[in-house]
């Protein structure tokens, strides 16, 4: 198989490497399948381009002939063929990523790479910012990324593990010094391992349970982010002592990961208490495994001798007294002059027992102080200016991780809360009707009894099931914080927050478990932070409402005041996005994040704004650094959170050097945000007004026409459950979680996880760009000026600019001539023609607009390596969703599914899931 695609010369050796797969593919297909397989899948491929290219109806009428006479067995192998191509592919493709980082180092000399550690710090340099205010920037900044079970990772973990096996291997091809027996060797253990993706099951057997996405999550810390994190910190230090050689810096730990797997409760009834407790005990256990292999190595290079330096008193004392404490005769180190060995072994017995026995180390402190025991001996004999980086490196592993490696978020349903409470309070005769009350009511009646000491709780059997199990989590999260550390936990957040009283609730429950205590003598303690989501676009609107309401309290000020004044506050891209369109989602949650950091800032409260994005475009994605960019920059000061779900965490931690370059954009961008906001500088971000009342009215307009369809259209939904493939989703085995919430067929229980998949699967990606175009064009064909505005806008607002870009990728991988082919699966084919007539109709006017702002001649034009990307993949696309529409047909003519059907049919769906990438 070759792709056969023009690209810019930037790409020319990725060009190469796709060629190269693309041939050892075709030489296993005629081992597997012979020359009648490979020359049916290159048939289909010919097809297909040339339909991309001249749109022939012969061609379309013999294309549908050829999917319609293959054999179960053929179709199956093509199938396949054209998945696997593209697990190719994003191997490549992400070897290219590396690569051309590569390339800037080499040339360090003369050019730093954009959006690079050292670039934003020679930027800042530039203008002036001081060795002081740098300190500043680097004090004031604060991300951390959140990884979550979110299903939309279709690829199975041992296919990722091939890819990065291929990645590497590609990688060591790009060495000039190989010999030709090398590479032939080289090129051979490609061909294996291209060999064993073909001969792997791309489809799990079964779902997923949450221990399993805890695994799976728990594997990008073992084999990335352990090392990558520490690193980027390391970068951010030796740049600044670079170009600022006078000041002595101190880099804080401003990069984070932290974790829902295992606590995440909102809809998921798998996840238990007893999950959430594994979980943390799973986490524990692997960032033990990691510090003591990593104390392993360096007892084998400490060797230092007594005989030969002179190590310090303090580092003898602790030496001789942990190892009568802690170590049994035949445990010790043998060479009583090799003290810093003597000392690791001490270390590494009391990390095998951490956990297990009284001897191991209780907490992450007790073994942080003794790296520094270690630290100030070693430097008494080894020169301060060359540093040990293992060493260092340590250090900074245990300031991050902890003995709780990520820390676990818990998340419920506001109404979760409510029911639990409201049987709480009428066992013990507060209120036979608690949901009854006005919110007013409410939350005068929980701020009595959160300022009344005395316990709510009767017996635990007193309770129906659900709300023991609500009691439990709370019990949980304070054994946790005893066992693990408060670190383990810090964060509870409430879903479809709409009131006040929806936090208030959290805090009662926590009360009763002793997380948040009222003393007799009226002093208080609290340990958790209470975080609303709000992501409907009602929510959205009423947010900065709740949250001043909340602010004014003076019980839930105190509360405040224990978190160091901070107020989290996260905000869902999902739901709200399914609620109004894209666009409009975009500004109201760019509109609420400003209303709240202005109420905020009244009440002298810092925010920490948490953004629940998706890896599709329909929920928020996009690059990190660019989403970091869009934000208001007045937020960006006071720390942020950002989920990293489903194949993002894949596309961006299965290779190191990939993970590095995404987190060093990262940092890049909050330094220059955070810098902007000190110098309180007036460019780039900060918006004119006349931008604001632009947005305001596309928005309102958007809205209107994204409604229309999906809520005032009364055959919508079944053109959606039709016209995707929706139901068949419910069958690919990609997540504990179910689909709906309560298990219910209703619009507005349905996930925004599978809506965005299922439109995504027939190229349609409808919650990524519809009625976007509309209100755009509507304020552009007012007055020539007001496209004028649009542009300006484009080029100086960031939010505007993704919005923008993020728009043209929705266009781009959206491909309206192959989501036609899903109108043939709606039952009414007057109900398809129409809504379709309108979402094409709608493609056309958002493109049309897009180009205009951007003043581009096609999609993409600005970022050529993407547009390249969606080329090659393109044609290799097509044939899946030809495929797939024939083969649902056919699975829903029968009452009684066909099970190779289904099969094939969700192996089309994890192709075109590997093909597109951001898929949910």
């Amino acid at each position: 198989m070759t792709s056969g695609i023009e690209v810019n010369d930037s790409s020319l050796p990725l060009r190469r490497d796709v060629k190269m797969l693309g041939n050892i593919l075709g030489d296993i297909l005629v081992y597997h399948g012979g020359m009648e397989l490979f020359e049916k899948v290159e048939k289909i491929r010919v097809m297909c381009k040339t339909l991309r290219n001249e749109n022939d109806p012969e061609t379309y009428t013999d294309l549908k002939t050829e999917i319609a006479e293959l054999s179960a067995p053929m179709r199956r192998n093509i199938i396949r063929a054209f998945s696997v191509y593209f697990h190719l592919i994003n191997a490549a493709e992400q070897n290219h990523r590396i690569r051309r980082r590569r390339d800037y180092l080499l040339q360090s000399d003369t050019s730093t790479q954009p959006d690079s550690i050292e670039a934003a710090i020679l930027s800042l340099k530039d203008n002036f910012i001081s060795s002081e205010l740098m300190q500043n920037v680097i004090n004031t900044i604060s991300l951390e990324l959140v990884i979550t079970a979110h299903p939309t990772e279709a690829t199975k973990r041992s296919i990722l593990e091939i890819q990065k096996r291929i990645a590497d291997i590609l990688k060591s091809l790009d060495n000039p010094l190989l010999s030709k027996k090398e590479r032939r060797k080289v090129e051979e253990s490609l061909f294996n391992e291209v060999s064993v993706l073909w001969q792997t099951d791309e489809l799990r057997d079964r779902k997923p349970t949450v221990i399993d996405e805890v695994r799976n999550g728990l594997y990008f810390f073992d084999e990335t982010l352990f090392d990558v994190l520490p690193e980027i910190h390391q970068e951010v230090e030796t740049s600044l002592k670079e170009h600022y050689p006078d000041h002595e810096w101190e880099v804080p730990h401003f990069l984070r990961f932290g974790s829902w797997i295992g606590g995440d409760r909102d809809g998921n009834p798998n996840v238990t208490p007893e999950i959430t407790w594994e979980t943390l005990q799973r986490q524990r256990r692997l960032v033990l495994k990691k510090y003591k292999a990593v104390l392993v190595d360096l007892m084998k290079r400490f060797s230092h001798s007594t005989t030969r330096v002179a190590v310090s008193e303090e580092l003898l004392e602790s030496v001789k007294r942990d190892e009568e404490a802690y170590l049994a005769n035949e445990q010790k180190w043998n060479v009583e002059g090799e003290v810093y060995r003597r000392k690791f072994a001490v270390m590494v017995q009391r990390l095998k027992e951490a956990g297990e026995s009284a001897i191991g180390y209780k907490t992450s402190e007790e073994l942080l102080d003794d790296l520094l025991i270690i630290k100030r001996s070693i430097y008494q004999h080894h020169p301060v200016h060359h540093e040990l980086k293992t060493f260092q490196k340590l250090i900074r592993q245990v300031q991050l991780f902890g003995f709780h490696l990520a820390t676990l978020d818990i998340r419920n349903h506001s109404g979760e809360h409510e029911a639990a409470i409201s049987e709480i309070l009428e066992k013990v005769g507060i209120t036979e009707d608690y949901p009854a009350l006005a919110e007013e009511e409410k939350q005068e009646l929980l701020g009595k009894l959160l300022e009344n000491p005395r316990p709510l709780l009767l017996l635990h059997e007193d309770y129906s099931k659900e709300t023991q199990e609500m009691i439990e989590v709370f019990q949980m999260i304070k054994r946790a914080h005893k066992e693990f550390g408060k670190r383990s936990i810090t964060v509870y957040l409430v879903s479809m927050t709409q009131s006040a009283s929806d936090l208030l609730e959290v805090l009662l429950l926590a009360k009763e478990a002793g997380i948040y205590r009222l003393h007799a003598d009226g002093t208080f303690e609290s340990d958790i932070h209470v975080a609303p989501l709000l992501e409907t676009i009602d929510d959205l609107t009423a947010g900065p409402k709740i949250m001043d309401t909340l602010f004014k309290l003076p019980l839930y000020r105190n509360h405040l005041k224990k978190m160091g004044n901070q107020q989290e506050i996260m905000l869902g891209y999902s739901d709200g996005s399914k609620d109004g369109g894209t666009l409009t989602a975009n500004w109201k949650l760019y509109k609420a994040q400003l209303e709240i950091n202005d109420i905020a800032k009244r009440h002298q409260i810092t925010l920490k704004f948490f953004h629940g994005r998706g890896g599709s475009l329909g929920r928020g994605g996009g690059t990190l650094h660019r989403s970091l960019l869009s934000q208001p920059v007045e937020t960006l000061g006071h720390g942020v959170k950002i989920t990293e779900q489903g194949e993002v965490l894949s596309s961006r931690y299965l290779l190191k050097d990939i993970a590095f370059r995404s987190l060093e954009q990262a940092t890049s961008t909050m330094m220059k945000a955070a810098a902007n906001v000190l110098k309180e500088s007036e460019q780039g971000h900060l918006r004119d007004q006349k931008w604001v009342e632009a947005i305001e009215q596309i928005s309102a307009v958007s809205l209107q026409k994204y409604q229309s369809l999906v809520f005032e259209d009364p055959d919508f939904l079944e053109y959606f459950n039709q016209a995707t493939p929706l139901k068949e989703l419910a069958e690919l085995n990609i997540g504990s979680r179910p689909m709906s919430r309560k298990n219910s067929s209703n619009f507005e229980n349905l996930r925004a996880i599978p809506w965005v998949f299922a439109w995504t699967q027939s190229r349609q990606l409808l919650p990524a760009w519809y009625a976007a175009g509309t209100g755009l064009q509507s304020f552009a064909q007012e007055s020539p000026e007001n496209l004028e505005l649009l542009q300006e806008m484009y080029a100086e607002w960031p939010f505007f600019r993704s919005t923008i870009d993020n728009l043209q990728m929705a266009l781009m991988k959206a491909d309206i001539t192959t989501a036609k082919e899903y109108t043939s699966l709606v039952e009414n084919k007057a109900i398809a023609d129409r809504i379709f007539s309108n979402i094409m109709e709608e493609y056309d006017r958002t493109k049309n607009i897009l180009l205009q702002i951007s003043e581009d001649e096609e999609l993409l034009d600005h970022t050529p390596n993407i547009k390249d990307s969606v080329h090659r993949r393109n044609p290799y696309v097509d044939p899946l969703n030809f495929i797939q529409v024939e083969l649902i047909k056919e699975l829903r003519k029968d009452e009684i599914p066909d099970d190779e059907l289904m099969t094939q049919v969700l192996l089309t769906i994890s192709g075109v899931a590997a093909g597109l990438r951001n898929t949910g």
